[in-house]
């Protein structure tokens, strides 16, 4: 299978300064947002998102991650790992690598949705715009055409992150 790189290391770093400073931006008069990254590769841009955001903000950043079945979400139980943290009238930041059809970040939804946060964003490294559910991300490092049969591979090894067209 080719595999033809469209983010590289560097083009990374740089998007992602760029979403953390729209978060912040976006959410200026929070002392508090909670990031729920989507397993695995969710919860790995979220913490490079924390590391952001924290660089030039005082906003306290929680990280939160959620284990579910993204080509089956209802095959499989929806897994929130939230610890004692309280959603309740939070700011709450769902983060994924990739957004393809929407369906991960809807069925992500439900467990954040019983909390009755304060508002609810969702940040992508890339999002493909085959949506076929009702969900569209606030804070996007690219924006990608491809066709049905291509898939998008982000790739998170050690200090590393690469995203690749197969």
């Amino acid at each position: 299978m080719s595999r033809t790189q469209i983010l590289d290391h560097d083009t990374i770093v740089q998007k992602t300064k760029r979403i953390a400073y729209q978060i912040v931006e976006e959410n200026f008069d929070e002392k508090e947002l909670v990031l729920i990254g989507i397993v695995p590769n969710g919860l790995a841009y979220a913490e490079l998102l924390k590391a952001n955001i924290q660089a030039f903000s005082n906003i306290a950043i929680e990280i939160l991650s959620l284990e579910l079945n993204k080509l089956n979400p209802l095959d499989d139980a929806i897994v929130f790992h939230k610890g004692k943290t309280n959603l309740k009238n939070k700011v709450v930041i769902l983060v994924d690598d990739v957004a393809n059809t929407g369906k991960t970040s809807f069925y992500a939804l439900k467990p954040i949705m019983d909390e009755n946060p304060k508002k609810v964003q969702i940040a992508v490294l890339v999002d493909r715009k085959h949506k076929l559910f009702p969900v569209a991300a606030d804070f996007v490092g690219m924006s990608l055409s491809t066709t049905l049969k291509e898939h998008i591979l982000v790739e998170f090894e050690k200090k590393k992150v690469n995203a690749y067209l197969l």
